[in-house]
């Protein structure tokens, strides 16, 4: 075998109802266009006897590794808020899971790999470009600092699919630290089976919480289970809304319960600053704009909190226990918006300059957000630019000619406020005895560069006609977003008008 993947696939020991196992479909011609060789170390992926042939053998699914166990996972979800009660990985396979090189499990999936028993009528492939926008997307996310499902192959299948026009086709190779969303709890609460749900949350303790089996606050251990994960949840979509992404379909099945970023389709980063943008072709009420993004995570989490009702009582069957589940989760959830606030306010902070969240400060980081989303001036350049600005004395005119942006709007009365805010920035920053840090603590947490949209698509839109250098190019300025390279200057520009990308598709 010339790649040896270490699988322990502990999933597939769960019961039988929790997937479907299922061989991936061979492709005609695959050819290899990446692999994350540094990831596939990690994983401790045994490949120094493999040449490109080969890769593209194992990645496309032509060749299944003989300790792989191939399955796809069933799951339910509600999408766009309408309950779906059967999705499950309709072209995805996961090939197994193993233990990586800190001695955490990760799933191998195959994306595109063909049909399973969950495609509903689909063909369970996947085109190039929504193969490619994932591996850029999950690789920037990554090098940005944000959890994510990683990156490990793609691999060009050599047929073509069906969408909206006839398309060169995929497979993404992705890794996660598991593949279980808020609606694979959904799929077995509806069925009710707890038999397969206590299993699984079980498996979910055993492989992300394990310290809350030895935890003396762990009376009820499913109940502090729905605290972690809604805890991790906060945290990450605060780290959304720090960087200016935006997800695009939070659906329950796309919400991992480990806290990682998953299913990059209609998703991208904010150029001009606007709370309500949408990026998403198929969200047309605006469901899953950027400001509505906190609110939607705990609406997702109270849906968990509904599948896993039953674990909380306790096996005690009883109008009294159920009670007391529901306040017990009710808790929670409410926490989750003070939860959310804190990690938020902590990562503003950071980007402002300052050490710590003190009294007043997050009237004073809306304020700023209120002058931006006035102005819509360029939300990744703003910042960025304004951690050279520091100090009174240095002059803000390169951070001030972001007003002269095509999409800005620029009035004397927002110019005027903006720098009235920057001068109590300042001045904050004095009092506080910050100054000496702000700058090197501001540019490690205000990306220089970020996959944007427009960027992205020229990179597909290459790749489609056979030239992948672009998309190596934009990858390996990805990697080190906080830093400055001359070279890279170019990855920094917003859209000119001509290239502003305003719609994006999730690519089944």
């Amino acid at each position: 075998m010339p790649v040896v993947f270490p699988f322990e696939n502990i999933y597939a020991q769960l019961p039988v109802q929790c997937f479907e196992r299922v061989m991936p479909t061979p492709v005609k011609t695959p050819t290899l266009i990446r692999f994350n060789t540094s990831l596939a170390t990690e994983l401790n992926i045994e490949f120094s006897d493999a040449d490109d042939e080969e890769l593209a053998q194992v990645f496309s699914g032509n060749l299944v590794p003989h300790n792989a166990d191939p399955l796809a996972m069933a799951y339910s979800g509600h999408q766009f808020g309408n309950l779906n009660p059967q999705l499950g990985d309709g072209r995805a396979i996961l090939l197994g899971d193993l233990y990586d090189s800190d001695a955490k499990l990760k799933d191998i999936q195959l994306k595109g790999s063909g049909r399973t028993p969950f495609s509903r009528g689909g063909d369970g492939r996947s085109p190039l470009g929504p193969a490619l926008r994932e591996y850029i997307l999950c690789e920037a996310m990554h090098a940005l600092g944000i959890a994510t499902t990683r990156a490990l192959a793609v691999v060009s299948s050599g047929e073509h699919v069906i969408r909206q026009q006839r398309e060169p086709g995929a497979v993404f190779t992705r890794v996660a630290s598991s593949h279980i969303r808020v609606g694979t709890f959904q799929y077995f609460a509806m069925r009710r089976d707890h038999v397969a749900l206590k299993a699984l949350a079980d498996h979910v303790i055993d492989r992300h919480f394990p310290k809350l089996k030895n935890s003396p606050e762990s009376e009820n251990i499913y109940l502090s289970l729905f605290k972690n994960i809604v805890k991790k949840q906060a945290e990450l979509i605060a780290s959304w809304m720090n960087l200016g992404f935006i997800h695009g379909v939070m659906n329950t099945d796309n919400m991992t319960i480990s806290g990682e970023t998953i299913d990059y389709g209609p998703c991208a980063f904010i150029d001009a600053f606007n709370r309500k943008k949408v990026f998403s072709s198929i969200d047309q009420q605006g469901r899953y704009a950027y400001i509505n993004q906190p609110a939607i995570g705990q609406w997702n989490l109270t849906r968990l909190a509904e599948a896993m009702l039953p674990l909380f009582m306790n096996d005690t069957d009883s109008e009294a226990a159920e009670k007391q589940a529901i306040d017990d989760a009710t808790q929670i959830l409410n926490d989750y918006v003070q939860m959310h606030q804190d990690a938020w306010e902590s990562g503003m902070a950071k980007k402002l300059g300052f050490s710590s969240v003190e009294t007043g400060d997050r009237e004073f980081f809306e304020s700023l957000l209120d002058l931006l989303d006035e102005s819509h001036l360029d939300f990744t350049l703003f910042f960025r630019r304004l951690s050279d600005c520091t100090d009174s004395d240095i002059d803000t005119g390169a951070l001030f000619t972001l007003f002269d942006s095509p999409d800005a709007r620029s009035t004397d009365d927002i110019k005027q406020r903006l720098s009235e805010w920057i001068s109590k920035w300042q001045a904050r920053l004095s009092e506080r005895d910050e100054l000496k840090a702000a700058e090197e603590r501001m540019k490690q947490n205000n990306p220089g560069i970020i996959p944007r949209n427009h960027q992205v698509q020229a990179v597909i839109s290459a790749a489609e006609e056979g030239d992948y250098t672009p998309f190596d190019a934009l990858l390996a300025a990805l990697k080190s977003p906080y830093e400055q390279h001359a070279e890279y200057a170019a990855y920094e520009a917003p859209p000119l008008p001509a290239e502003q990308v305003f719609r994006t598709f999730c690519g089944t």
